[in-house]
């Protein structure tokens, strides 16, 4: 049975992105950002990260590098009751290491199809959040809705981009409590009978 899912980004939406990050003790979360994982969790959404990681094409560090980190993030949301269900990411980069049609580098959204087919997800019914223009490209091109958070710059680019399916939020946690409330007014919809 397809569910529906929040797609992620991570540096820049869930954690401070300090430009490469691929060590441990560097993560920092952005306030809320774990609070915005439990509530998707609770709500009954698969939440799933979807992140661009060229600095494994730059030689800054490894894939297995990306892999420890993901680990300890999900250990700690363990901890706190809630898990990340999928970790995508691109290691690709067009001026760095091979030189190979990169389908995964966003805006592209072959990530979210990986995640489609590896978690039998409903796109339709889905969301990708994110920081910048290039994520929420990625959700709108494989059929997801999108919300912007955070970064000014990238919300006035948004506004004159003048796409109605993109929404915007301060935080991830308005954006969060924007899916959820949506969410649950879908659903009382679907169970309310229908009067004579």
């Amino acid at each position: 049975m397809s569910r529906a899912a929040i797609f992620l980004d991570r540096d820049g939406t869930l954690n401070v992105d300090t430009n490469h990050l691929y060590r441990v003790e560097d993560w920092r979360w952005i306030p809320g950002a774990k609070a915005a994982i439990q509530r998707f969790k609770a709500e009954g959404f698969l939440v799933i990260v979807v992140t661009n990681q060229s600095g494994i094409a730059r030689g800054l560090y490894t894939a297995a590098d990306v892999d420890r980190l993901h680990h300890c993030i999900n250990n700690e949301l363990k901890a706190d009751g809630c898990e990340i269900d999928g970790f995508y990411y691109c290691p690709h980069h067009p001026d760095f290491g091979e030189k190979i049609g990169c389908e995964c580098r966003k805006p592209n959204p072959a990530m979210l199809y990986r995640a489609k087919a590896d978690h039998s997800i409903e796109l339709a019914q889905s969301w990708m959040i994110g920081d910048k223009l290039t994520d929420t490209a990625a959700g709108l091109s494989a059929g997801t809705r999108a919300i912007l958070v955070g970064d000014q710059i990238e919300i006035e680019r948004a506004k004159l981009a003048g796409d109605d399916r993109l929404k915007m939020a301060d935080t991830i946690q308005n954006a969060a409590t924007y899916i959820c409330e949506l969410s649950r007014m879908s659903t009382m919809s679907q169970t309310r009978p229908i009067s004579a």
